[in-house]
């Protein structure tokens, strides 16, 4: 077995200019699976649709030792850290008989297998590997391969390398793995420091979450239950605590389209521009009148008397107050940029220009204009606006808006009969 680990210093580096990180994905709260997850490269625009027990590969375009797809002897572990389970991946230089090993740096062998690879991506899971580092070592009849494995699992027990695909060791009897187990390989290409966008869905729960990956990790979508008074269902959005003063925050992934309260209660629509003026009670409305061109995308209009009921958010929800705003747009670095994180790309809802459009955390606001205390609408394709919970004074209250020509977010205090935008943050 000492002759194992030399090889290992000599090769490793070898096997890490491949320059590829590899993402797995978990689920936490509501559902601890992932269905699907669709992975857009808000830099470059590329899409990638994958199931939740797929693996995307990163291949990094460097320019150094890239590749746009991976060398056919290779071998990739993920996720890497482990904390439980991991897959070990091998492209081999050839087909045939080979043994896998895996190594503590003692020295001691932890676990072993025979198997055959055939020319193509052979699939291992390992299980049982107690915390610590080790060797991953793979031996055919003219060639070998190292990688480096971490594991943080806090329990070992029985060591198992077990071929999940469908290549046996000849003479050997077949196992009836189950295919749908088996995890894929997508590929995206990928830079350092763009910005990824992962929408993972479980059942009725979908989940945003932005990464700029710098290795292999695992994306955890917290799914949480987002369901208004009407039944229609949304994507959430978790902002990640910076540091320990930061305040994790859980925002409703596009604007309220309800019709009805949080308890089932209708809300009064209000059509006629001279009711919506004189409306000193609770009411909404869709942009233009038009429900079937404005709600799906751009959701309703309330004025703030429907917000101050306190019922128009889902349940667990609410209309967040202007200082819970203000946490949000500190985390995007202040009002001067959190405005273009905020909004979404390109010029296919917001008319030329969209400065500063990043969306960097999922956010995807979009201009849904807004209507005036006279009842007439403005702004669609140029601007958007939302309540907040705050009153200012008896006849106003706070909202922030956006502008199609600025990356800055901007607060002020309007007439509570304007019809504005709504998102809700968790309770």
């Amino acid at each position: 077995m000492k002759k194992v680990l030399p090889i290992f210093f000599i090769l490793f580096p070898l096997g890490a200019n491949a320059q590829n990180y590899l993402i797995s994905f978990a689920g936490e709260g509501e559902s601890t699976t992932v269905a699907s997850v669709k992975v857009e490269n808000l830099a470059t625009g590329a899409t990638l649709n994958l199931n939740g027990t797929d693996v995307l590969r990163l291949n990094l375009s460097t320019g150094i030792n890239t590749f746009e797809v991976p060398p056919s002897n290779s071998m990739h572990i993920y996720p890497n850290p482990m904390t439980g389970t991991s897959y070990l991946q091998i492209d081999p230089p050839e087909e045939g008989k080979v043994t896998i090993s895996v190594v503590g740096f003692s020295g001691k062998i932890a676990g072993q297998t025979e198997s055959y690879l055939d020319n193509s991506a052979n699939v291992f899971r390992l299980t049982g590997i107690k915390a610590g580092l080790y060797v991953i070592n793979i031996t055919g009849n003219s060639w070998q391969l190292n990688g480096k494995l971490l594991s943080y699992s806090r329990n070992g027990g029985n060591q198992i390398i077990e071929k999940i695909s469908n290549n046996q060791l000849p003479g050997k009897d077949k196992t009836d793995y189950e295919t749908k187990s088996i995890p894929g390989t997508l590929d995206m290409v990928y830079s350092d420091g763009q910005t990824l966008k992962f929408t993972g869905t479980s059942g009725s729960y979908t989940t945003i979450v932005t990464d700029k990956p710098v290795s292999d990790k695992t994306i955890t979508f917290n799914f949480v239950d987002c369901t208004d008074g009407e039944g229609n269902e949304y994507p959430v959005i978790v902002t990640p605590k910076g540091d320990r003063k930061s305040v994790e925050q859980i925002w409703m992934g596009a604007n309220l389209k309800s019709k009805k309260y949080k308890d089932g209660t209708s809300i009064p629509i209000i059509k006629e521009d001279d009711v919506w003026s004189n409306l000193i009670t609770p009411g909404y409305c869709w942009y233009d009148n038009d429900e079937i061109k404005f709600k799906t995308t751009y959701g309703a209009l309330y004025n703030w008397h429907t917000v101050n009921t306190g019922k128009l958010c889902p349940d667990g929800w609410h209309v967040p107050t202007s200082e819970e705003w203000d946490i949000l747009i500190t985390f995007l670095g202040g009002e001067k940029s959190a405005g273009g994180k905020l909004k979404d790309l390109g010029n296919t809802h917001w008319q030329t220009p969209n400065t500063g459009a990043t969306n960097e955390i999922g956010f995807t606001a979009l201009p849904g204009g807004y209507r005036f205390s006279d009842g007439t609408f403005t702004g669609s394709t140029g601007n958007t606006n939302w309540w907040t919970a705050t009153p200012y004074d008896e006849s106003t209250a706070l909202y922030y808006y956006l502008y199609h020509h600025s990356g800055i977010i901007y607060e002020n205090h309007k007439s509570k009969t304007k019809g504005f935008s709504v998102r809700c943050l968790k309770d």
